[in-house]
């Protein structure tokens, strides 16, 4: 079962996101954790791309794309901006200093490393595409 969703690069849409990915992994009866967990990964790439990759310019799209594939569930989030946006290697940082200090902000991209089993980023022709995938049993 493959389901894709198009959106403009506008922070208005994230609520839009989340449902539709919520509501994909519920039809598949997985637990609540599992499926919040996904939410919140593909939530924090989607708000990435449309804040830093594409500058919330609602001219600009992304598509998103969950599939199952037997045990795994695959997810595809790719621009059609003209901007390459590929994020270094993220530190395994400290939360509990992170927290005590009172950051905010930039640590999005280590919390999705840590929810989902792989996480690549990479280019198609000039676009920029990240792929996520979990293992379900």
């Amino acid at each position: 079962m493959k389901s894709a969703l198009r959106i403009a690069c506008s922070r208005a849409h994230l609520q839009q996101v989340r449902d539709f990915v919520r509501t994909y992994l519920n039809s598949r009866q997985l637990s609540e954790v599992t499926v919040n967990q996904v939410v919140l990964a593909v939530d924090e790439v989607v708000a990435n791309f449309i804040i830093h990759a594409n500058g919330e310019d609602e001219t600009q799209f992304l598509d998103l794309t969950l599939a199952f594939d037997q045990h795994d569930l695959n997810v595809e989030i790719a621009d059609n901006g003209d901007t390459i946006f590929l994020p270094g290697p993220t530190p395994n940082p400290d939360f509990h200093a992170y927290i005590q200090q009172g950051r905010k902000g930039g640590m999005g991209m280590a919390l999705v490393n840590r929810l989902m089993d792989r996480v690549e980023f990479f280019t198609r022709g000039n676009h920029t595409v990240c792929h996520l995938s979990k293992h379900l049993t």
